[in-house]
C-alpha cells in the first residue's frame, strides 16, 4: 500500500511543540482563536498570513514572550516534548534558554562581539572556564556563518557590524546556549537580498540540529526555507501542512487567494 503524502516526514520527525485549542487575548480583544498545530522536530515551520493575522502572537506563545505584555492571556494547551509550557512549575528563564528567539530587527547588546555570544552562557552557568567559553563562542559563530568574518575582532562592538552580520550575531547568541527550538520573527525584513540569502542558507543548515519556527511575510522565503507551512487569517489557523502542498495545492480558498496575491 502506498503511503500518504507526508507520512514519511511525520514518521521521521516527531512533534516537538504541540498547540491544542490555543487562544490569545489582549484585554477584551481576542487575537487568536482555538489554534491546533504540531511543530515537528528538526523541521522549519513557516507561519504566513497578512499583517495582524496573529502569526507573531502565536510564535510568542512558545517561549512565553506574551507574559511581558500587560493584559495578555493565553488559554489552551501548549507543550514542549509533552511538558506543559504554562504549568506553575515552569521556570520561564530556563524555558527561554530551551526556546531561543531572533527578532525582526537585529538587536545586538552594546557589548563586544565575543560578549554578545558569551552572555547567555554566563547567565545560565553553562561554561565553567574561559577556554570552555571561548570554544562555545567560536562554535556558535561558526554555526552562524560569522566566524571567518569576525574572528580577528571579537573585542569590537557587535553594533559596529553590518545589518546582516548583526542578525547572524543574534543567531549565534541564540544558539550558543544550545536551545532545542529557535523562533524567528521576520528575521530578514530589515536586510538586503544578499544578507537575506545568507540567513536563509543558515536556516537550512541549522535545522539539522534545531527545530525552527519562522514568521515571514515573504512567501517566496517560506517556500524556500520551510518544510511545513501554516497559514493564518484573522486570528484563525486556516490550514497547515507540507510546504509544497500548501503552495501548490491548498485545500482552502482563502489560502489560495493569499498565495496568489488576491489579498494580503
Amino acid at each position: 500500500m502506498q503511503s500518504s503524502p507526508g507520512s514519511s516526514v511525520l514518521s521521521q520527525h516527531a512533534p516537538k511543540i504541540t498547540a491544542r485549542d490555543v487562544s490569545v487575548f489582549y484585554g477584551e480583544k481576542q487575537a487568536l482563536f482555538d489554534v491546533n498545530l504540531d511543530v515537528l522536530e528538526r523541521q522549519v515551520t513557516a507561519l504566513i498570513g497578512p499583517s495582524g493575522c496573529g502569526k507573531s502572537t502565536f510564535l510568542r506563545t512558545f517561549n512565553r514572550m506574551n507574559d511581558v505584555i500587560e493584559g495578555c492571556r493565553v488559554v489552551g494547551k501548549l507543550a514542549l516534548d509533552g511538558e506543559d509550557l504554562y504549568g506553575p512549575e515552569v521556570d520561564v528563564v530556563k524555558l527561554r534558554a530551551r526556546v531561543g528567539m531572533v527578532f525582526q530587527k537585529p538587536n545586538p547588546f552594546p557589548k563586544s562581539i565575543y560578549e554578545n555570544v558569551a552572555y547567555g552562557l554566563r547567565i545560565h552557568g553553562l561554561t565553567e572556564t574561559r577556554s570552555e567559553t571561548d570554544d562555545r563562542v567560536e562554535w556558535a559563530l561558526r554555526k552562524a556563518g560569522l566566524w571567518e568574518e569576525v574572528n580577528d575582532r571579537l573585542v569590537e562592538p557587535g553594533t559596529g557590524l553590518s545589518g546582516g552580520q548583526q542578525q547572524r550575531l543574534c543567531i549565534a547568541r541564540a544558539i550558543a546556549v544550545s536551545p532545542e527550538v529557535i523562533l524567528m520573527d521576520e528575521p530578514c525584513s530589515a536586510l538586503d537580498p544578499i544578507a537575506t540569502a545568507k540567513i536563509e542558507d543558515l536556516i537550512d543548515e541549522l535545522r539539522e540540529n534545531f527545530t525552527i519556527v519562522i514568521v515571514t511575510h515573504n512567501m517566496q522565503q517560506a517556500a524556500r526555507v520551510s518544510q511545513r507551512t501554516a497559514f493564518f487569517h484573522l486570528g484563525i489557523l486556516v490550514e497547515e501542512g507540507e510546504t509544497d502542498t500548501i503552495f501548490t495545492n491548498p485545500r482552502d480558498e482563502r489560502t489560495q487567494d493569499y498565495i496568489t496575491g488576491r489579498f494580503g
